[in-house]
């Protein structure tokens, strides 16, 4: 190899080793930044949500929970807060994040004549280790529901399911939580009674 050529290939070879060594210091500033994520609202979500009740209709507390259909411990929270339904309205929000019978299992059960009865057969099925409840037919409508409500979850940052929403009964605060809870826990959380046992 030519003296000049090796020369440059060396020089070349060095100053991609400098810069290698230097790439933990650089400035981030050519890594992508993601967007900032919305506040977390209960507004938002009684505006932009569509999910179903369970507990008190007429409550004047309501709890948001994202949850996905193939989700074990999104079954976990199901039955948890069924003990705080008489103190508060729980709204489930299905989204489509595990697989493709998340989407079509959450708008299955947002068209179900009563979603909670769908719902206990559903959390029954896949606890039976049957997979859940049967997609409806003509469900399409319900299907851009889930995914409206799963950019919604997205935007608020949340990224673990279940994610919990709701205002403290105490002191009207917003509280979120992204995991399932046991039952006195979720009460501390939302501020209601713990259920005797």
């Amino acid at each position: 190899m030519p003296k000049p050529l090796f020369s440059f290939f060396a020089a070349a070879l060095t100053a991609c080793t400098l810069l290698l060594a230097g790439c933990n210091d650089a400035p981030e500033a050519s890594t992508p930044k993601t967007a900032a994520a919305a506040p977390v609202s209960v507004e938002a979500i009684a505006a932009e949500a569509k999910g179903f009740i369970a507990g008190s209709q007429m409550s004047k507390r309501t709890v948001y929970v994202f949850f996905d259909a193939q989700c074990p411990h999104c079954a976990v929270l199901w039955e948890a807060a069924k003990p705080l339904k008489s103190q508060a309205k729980f709204v489930w929000i299905p989204v489509g994040i595990l697989n493709a019978a998340s989407t079509s299992q959450g708008a299955t059960l947002l068209a179900a004549g009563d979603p909670v009865a769908a719902m206990d057969e559903h959390e029954a099925s896949m606890k039976a280790g049957r997979g859940g409840i049967s997609a409806a037919s003509s469900i399409d409508p319900q299907k851009d529901a889930v995914a409206k409500n799963t950019a919604l979850m997205t935007r608020m940052g949340f990224s673990g399911i279940p994610s919990i929403v709701g205002t403290h009964a105490q002191t009207g605060a917003v509280v979120s939580q992204e995991g399932a809870l046991p039952t006195a826990a979720l009460a501390e959380l939302l501020g209601l009674q713990v259920p005797a046992q």
